[in-house]
């Protein structure tokens, strides 16, 4: 066969191997093949000749190379697929727990539900965060667990969990247990999760590293030492352990190094800066119930502010987290004599400091959880609150007990707290009104009418306490009126509900930590949390296993007993 190389486009079609991966290279670029010296040059073709060898050897190279292209191509994808798939946080229940904990200096816990909307939302900004702490040096473990789950309950009552999510941070294998504070988005766990797994308190070697560790807007503790020994600093790094999720810690040799307060006071002292009231405090007493409550004490302001500026809001949620009790003045800021009130209370609360009485003064039209029914964590406890009372003072004690003073004036706040701490200012117990009708198959109770509808009435009670805005709440509602319908006809139980943000409730007998929380009371008296499925079955069944079942029999015996017992007097 002979060809002439300056055809080359139809000795391409002709040659080009079938189903051939790459295009027939144009034969006047590759002449090394036909030993080519120009582009005219004739060459016969044999049936196999060297070139055609050349060709399929190519092919075969050709062929191997794409061949390995593919597997490193599906290696890849393989490889990134795995790593979408991974989940890096880790999965417990009581079977593994203690072992995951054991083996870890520093892990962090989560106790969720399946059906928590708050627990779904935190779930892909946990595993984030997961992700990135896997490769920190060194790796910090995030982990989770279904307390919903009914083999897991223990390990919840053990670890005191009273809502989802809630996290916990363990270290030292579980021997110490603190709770998570940080934010609920990755990048914030991740930077609270790296600070928190570090030491306690930092070490200040200098004046540069002071300023980069303390600045005006928060509040930083530091203990100064002549020696980073003996029973003074051991007490004081006892305490940053032990508070280190609330506040930041350093300690240095010298008090010089610090932006604040005279350098010439010597060790060992502890030293609380704030950016509030006097800037900072000292305190040289190293007994570590002393050293926290100093630290306690001086991180609330004089007089706690309630407004929209988002600086003030961590004193006001300390401020409410604190068990001292809480004098509440709220007036509304933008009225003339706003000014009047914060000066004489400002005042009012000098002469208290150090008395358990703490003080906040709340802006009526920034504080409006106070008034309204509906979630504020902050002041979810004080609804029931009419704006027409304000200016008002208001007082509630650790035991939940509140003192009400409405439409006071300046002149009228240091009279009535005096009267206050002699015990001659009455209870004030919120309310919601009675209800005019009760005839729906759940029965509405109102803090008035709790004695006479749970605790007197003689009946078995199913009572759910509720907030209006719960989702939860809102879904468990036809499912208790399917329960009290199936009840309708034993009139020894009776299914009823409390709003419990617009109503005070005894805390002594109703611990209420979240929504729904639902409590049984039997007839005899006994008192139990109902923790189950929140099914109609579910429910049905528990009610008929708790219940005493004569109970209207024996609320009428009783009466009748009550009615004799004058007369065996007489006789």
């Amino acid at each position: 066969m002979l060809v002439s190389f300056s055809s080359y486009s139809s000795l391409s079609l002709s040659l080009s191997p079938p189903k051939s991966p790459l295009p027939f290279l144009a034969c006047f670029k590759t002449p090394f093949i036909f030993n080519i010296s120009s582009h005219h040059t004739v060459q016969s073709l044999h049936k196999s000749p060297p070139s055609t060898r050349l060709w399929k050897k190519m092919a075969s190279r050709v062929s191997l190379l794409f061949f390995a292209c593919a597997l490193v191509l599906i290696a890849a994808v393989s490889s990134a697929e795995e790593a979408l798939s991974k989940e890096f946080v880790l999965t417990l229940d009581h079977t593994n727990f203690t072992d995951a904990v054991t083996k870890h200096d520093f892990i962090v816990v989560e106790f969720y539900a399946p059906w928590c909307g708050h627990c779904k939302n935190l779930a892909p900004e946990y595993e984030k965060a997961a992700a990135a702490l896997s490769s920190h040096d060194p790796p910090i473990a995030l982990a989770k667990v279904d307390a919903n789950e009914e083999a897991n309950k223990e390990l919840a009552t053990q670890y005191e969990i009273q809502g989802f999510p809630t996290l916990k941070i363990l270290r030292n294998g579980g021997k110490s247990i603190q709770e998570y504070k940080g934010p609920r988005e990755a990048d914030g766990i991740i930077e609270y999760l790296k600070k928190q797994s570090g030491p306690a308190s930092a070490e200040i070697k200098s004046a540069e590293d002071a300023s980069t560790l303390i600045d005006e807007t928060k509040i930083f503790i530091v203990g100064v030492f002549p020696k980073f020994s003996g029973q003074e600093f051991e007490n004081y790094m006892a305490l940053a352990e032990k508070l280190r999720s609330d506040y930041e810690f350093g300690h240095t040799t010298s008090v010089k190094f610090l932006p604040r307060g005279e350098s010439s006071v010597t060790g060992p002292l502890v030293r609380l800066f704030k950016p509030f009231d006097e800037l900072f405090v000292d305190s040289k007493d190293f007994d570590l119930e002393v050293l926290e409550k100093f630290v306690e004490e001086s991180s609330i302001p004089t007089v706690t502010v309630f407004n929209n500026d988002p600086t003030y809001h961590p004193y006001v949620i300390k401020y409410f987290n604190s068990p001292e009790t809480k004098a509440m003045l709220f007036v509304n800021f933008t009225n003339e004599v706003a000014e009047s009130f914060k000066s004489t209370y400002r005042e009012v609360a000098e002469q208290y400091k150090g008395q358990g009485l703490i003080f906040l003064i709340g802006d009526v039209d920034s504080s409006q959880g106070a008034f309204q029914n509906y979630c504020d964590t902050v002041s979810e406890q004080f609804f029931g609150l009419k704006e027409e009372q304000a200016p008002l003072l208001l007082v509630q004690t650790n035991d939940g007990q509140k003192y009400l003073k409405p439409t006071l004036g300046a002149d009228d706040i240091a009279p009535w707290l005096k009267e206050y701490k002699e015990g001659k200012v009455s209870p004030y117990r919120k309310s919601e009104p009675i209800p005019e009708t009760n005839n729906e198959p759940v029965k509405v109770v109102v803090a008035d009418t709790l004695q006479e509808l749970v605790f007197n009435s003689g009946k078995n009670v199913l009572l759910e306490f509720y907030a209006p805005w719960c989702g939860h709440c809102k879904k468990l509602a036809p499912i208790l009126d399917e329960v009290a319908l199936s009840f309708e006809k034993d009139p020894s139980v009776l299914i009823a509900k409390l709003d419990a943000t617009a109503n005070d409730l005894p805390s002594d007998t109703f611990d209420v930590q979240g929504y729904p929380t639902v409590f049984f009371r039997s007839a005899s008296g006994n008192l139990v949390q109902y923790e189950g499925d929140r099914t109609k079955e579910d429910i049905i069944e528990f009610i008929e296993k708790n219940k005493d079942k004569p109970a209207v029999a024996q609320q009428q015996q009783q009466e009748e007993l009550s009615k004799e017992e004058p007369a065996k007097d007489e006789l």
